[in-house]
């Protein structure tokens, strides 16, 4: 046997024995599922924390109406009756004060009945805007009450008494970057664009 065909055996032997890369090429193969992980965890706590700044501000925003004299709806004042008026200013000033994007929203609604919407998708907002929506003539029956409608369109009576309220309903984007990480890995998520809270207070007057 040559000298050359034993050296290159044992070239080939070192070089099959070493596993230094071994580390290397593992990394490489986890850093895909690495990073998925990573921003999973960020964009999902992201948006429950989102869902629960929407489910406080709706909830008061529901409440300060429901607290308002109802006689502003047959002859309303201003362009807007003072109760809706005054659940819109709940909702902007919040978010004003926790430095979230309003999308430029004004006091500018579209009424229906005595349900008022309000929607703005400016200042760099993700496609689906917000959407605000105020009905102070919420109705609902007294016995096994649903969740209401994203549009606080008031549920069946079926014969039942009818409770009257004020609903609120936020609709605000939220634009993932879970869905991108996820396309490393091959993978494809249908997210919603948007992320909604909805709430519910008696009228009081």
């Amino acid at each position: 046997m040559s000298p050359s065909s034993i050296n290159f055996r044992t070239v080939v032997k070192f070089f099959w024995r070493n596993d230094n890369a071994a580390q290397l090429v593992e990394f490489a193969v986890t850093l895909p599922l690495l990073v998925v992980f990573v921003v999973g965890i960020f964009d999902f706590s992201g948006a429950y924390t989102l869902k629960q700044k929407l489910t406080n501000v709706a909830a008061t925003a529901a409440r300060t109406a429901a607290a308002d004299p109802a006689s502003d709806l047959l002859a309303p004042s201003f362009p807007l009756p003072t109760s809706v008026i005054n659940a819109f200013s709940v909702v902007d000033q919040y978010f004003a004060a926790n430095n979230m994007n309003d999308c430029g929203i004004t006091s500018t609604a579209t009424p229906s009945a005595l349900t008022w919407t309000f929607t703005a998708n400016s200042n760099g907002c993700p496609p689906g805007g917000l959407t605000i929506v105020i009905n102070r003539g919420y109705y609902f029956p007294s016995v096994a009450a649903t969740t209401p409608a994203g549009n606080c369109t008031p549920a069946a009576l079926t014969g039942q008494t009818a409770v009257i309220g004020t609903c609120v309903n936020i609709s605000y984007a939220y634009q993932w970057k879970f869905g991108r990480a996820a396309s490393l890995l091959g993978s494809s998520f249908a997210l919603p664009t948007t992320i909604t809270a909805t709430a519910v207070a008696m009228n009081e007057h």
